[in-house]
């Protein structure tokens, strides 16, 4: 149970969509939005989690067409994100950067993003420790992933915000905007060179 806590741990810590968005949320719009934000991410990673566990994750993305679908709206999701991040406090209003993304951004991240199914199908396809009960092992590994899955993203939240509260110039904000975006879409083009590739 130490290891899977463990490979929780690390597997969410790493920057991936999810937090990276967080702290963008948190550093772009404040405590408060990026709650709602993260609120989202909560539900959707444990509904995400729950089509892994039965089996309508795999097989739906054991379609090819549906795999391609998922990693184009992911990908497009994603720059949406990074270009709300990246635009906050600008006048550029074919996106509305002003609005945070909400709960309903969070949820729709998690449904689209494919490192939340991979993630998810590794914590319950492996690290078996309870092998004498299936539903228990299961409903502890929920248990435990959400222990370390709320922290892990509040604290990523709260590094944003923590920028967001400094008292920094125009300029140096939107350069974190933009430092935050352009890591989001490295994640993008990382997701989705794997995502063709792989």
């Amino acid at each position: 149970m130490l290891t899977f806590a463990a490979a929780v741990f690390f597997l969410l810590i790493t920057p991936g969509p999810g937090v990276l968005s967080t702290a963008g949320v948190g550093a772009s719009f404040g405590a408060s939005a990026g709650m709602r934000y993260v609120s989202g991410l909560f539900l959707g990673t444990n509904l995400v989690a729950l089509a892994v566990v039965s089996g309508l994750a795999a097989a739906v993305l054991a379609v090819p067409a549906v795999r391609t679908v998922l990693m184009i709206g992911s990908t497009l999701f994603l720059l949406y994100i990074a270009a709300k991040i990246a635009l906050s406090g600008s006048k550029i209003a074919f996106i509305h950067p002003e609005r945070a993304p909400g709960i309903a951004g969070g949820l729709g991240l998690q449904a689209i993003n494919p490192k939340a199914y991979a993630v998810n199908t590794a914590f319950f396809s492996g690290f078996a420790f309870y092998p004498d009960s299936l539903m228990l092992e299961t409903l502890l590994k929920f248990m435990l992933i959400n222990a370390i899955w709320i922290p892990v993203h509040i604290a990523w939240l709260y590094a944003g915000v923590f920028l967001h509260r400094l008292d920094l110039s125009a300029r140096v904000h939107s350069i974190i905007n933009a430092v935050m975006a352009l890591a989001m879409l490295c994640v993008v083009v990382l997701a989705a060179f794997s995502g063709f590739t792989g």
